[in-house]
């Protein structure tokens, strides 16, 4: 009997061992599938905000230096799914406007915009301006590009209609 509970101890204290292995650490345990999970994005819901998007137009791209709000959040959010892409035509020969496809959340005020800002407009308009314009929008961003004439030629301004595509 004695030698039966020695073996019976001994054994548990073999199991009990292994058990604090390192090598045998639960791979889903905590801290480790927090960090598996910030090696995939798509399994955690909280992403970082990028300071910037694209835009293309006519195959040119230029970085757009984007806001941190509401509409910009919901874009980003999308954007991460594919990219969009939408017609913008002339209006009052200072903008570009279309219709985004799509509904995001603003928070108008009253500004003044000046060249190269993107502003929403009712909730499902892009505005992007080659001139200024002083009305009620959502400040989406700011084109990054070098002169007004470069701007211009980018959004072929008086042109008519163009297609505009955003991308992270």
């Amino acid at each position: 009997m004695r030698a039966l509970l020695q073996l019976f101890t001994f054994a548990s204290l073999l199991f009990f061992q292994a058990g604090c292995n390192p090598d045998s650490i639960n791979p889903l345990a905590p801290e480790q599938s927090q960090e598996h999970n910030n090696e995939n994005p798509t399994e955690n819901k909280e992403y970082s905000m990028p300071s910037e998007i694209k835009i293309t137009v006519s195959g040119k791209t230029l970085p757009v230096k984007i806001e941190d709000n509401v509409a910009t959040k919901a874009l980003v959010e999308a954007l991460r799914g594919s990219s969009i892409t939408y017609e913008a035509d002339d209006y009052g020969g200072f903008e570009k406007v279309g219709a985004l496809g799509r509904t995001l959340p603003s928070d108008n005020k009253q500004i003044s915009t000046s060249a190269g800002d993107v502003v929403l407009y009712n909730s499902s308009n892009i505005v992007l301006f080659y001139g200024s314009n002083s009305w009620s929008y959502t400040r989406i961003g700011k084109m990054q590009c070098g002169s007004l004439d470069e701007l211009k030629s980018f959004l072929k301004a008086g042109e008519g209609n163009i297609s505009v595509t955003f991308s992270l």
